[in-house]
């Protein structure tokens, strides 16, 4: 079977009403453009408070809204339906994608925009926050497999929220436990560290390891989905 991009938009355009009429959900993606707003006033400009802001959005945009579109779809017994539907695994995974995709962009653009930041070489981060909003999509996509309700599901995803969006002040605290040194290899992490050597130069070649770290964490977590996914079309 071909793939379908008729499916992928018609799975979108079912999310993106649902998205609308869920203000409990919609209303999240907000935060990461009011703390933009308020580091902007603040003056505060450096490499970890914009990341803050960048991750906060993977946490609550990404990862938060696709977790709660998914779980809605259970919730109402509707994932069953697409899952028997003509559709295809790359299809419906693609389609419920998304939406969490554009909004967790355009969030990450107009929150940029308001901080003022600007990389030194817009290419590379472009290709790492795609890379890293991936991930993130998947990790909500997984919590939501795994949930039975949005009320559940809102519940699960707050941990990564928290150590994805401020994971990065445990560094802080290597000297005094070395086991946190374990935390450098996380995917927000990762990021941080990329764009502070995109700040002093480095070009592409420079940073395929952390590239290579946040790409690793992608295949990881869409295999770990896409097992999750269909051991419940079986179930």
């Amino acid at each position: 079977m071909t793939f379908s991009m008729k499916r992928v938009h018609a799975i979108f355009q079912k999310d993106l009403k649902d998205f609308s009429r869920n203000m409990a959900v919609s209303s999240i993606i907000f935060m990461p453009l009011i703390l933009a707003a308020f580091y902007s006033r603040m003056g505060m400009d450096s490499i970890d408070a914009h990341y803050t802001i960048i991750n906060m959005t993977f946490g609550m945009v990404a990862t938060f809204v696709q977790c709660c579109l998914i779980a809605e779809e259970k919730e109402k017994n509707t994932l069953r339906g697409l899952m028997l539907s003509p559709a295809t695994t790359s299809e419906i995974l693609g389609g419920k994608s998304l939406l969490s995709f554009v909004l967790t962009i355009i969030i990450i653009f107009f929150s940029a925009f308001l901080v003022e930041y600007k990389p030194a070489n817009i290419g590379v981060v472009a290709i790492a926050i795609v890379l890293s909003s991936f991930f993130y999509i998947g990790m909500g996509t997984l919590l939501g497999l795994l949930t039975k309700s949005v009320m559940e599901a809102s519940f699960f995803v707050m941990p990564v929220i928290i150590v994805f969006s401020f994971g990065s002040f445990v560094m802080g605290f290597v000297d005094q436990y070395p086991i946190l040194k374990v935390a450098n290899y996380l995917p927000n992490i990762q990021l941080i560290d990329l764009a502070t050597k995109v700040e002093v130069g480095a070009g592409f070649g420079d940073v395929l390891s952390n590239l290579g770290i946040i790409a690793a964490w992608v295949v990881v977590i869409f295999a770990l989905t896409v097992v999750v996914y269909r051991k419940r079309m079986v179930d």
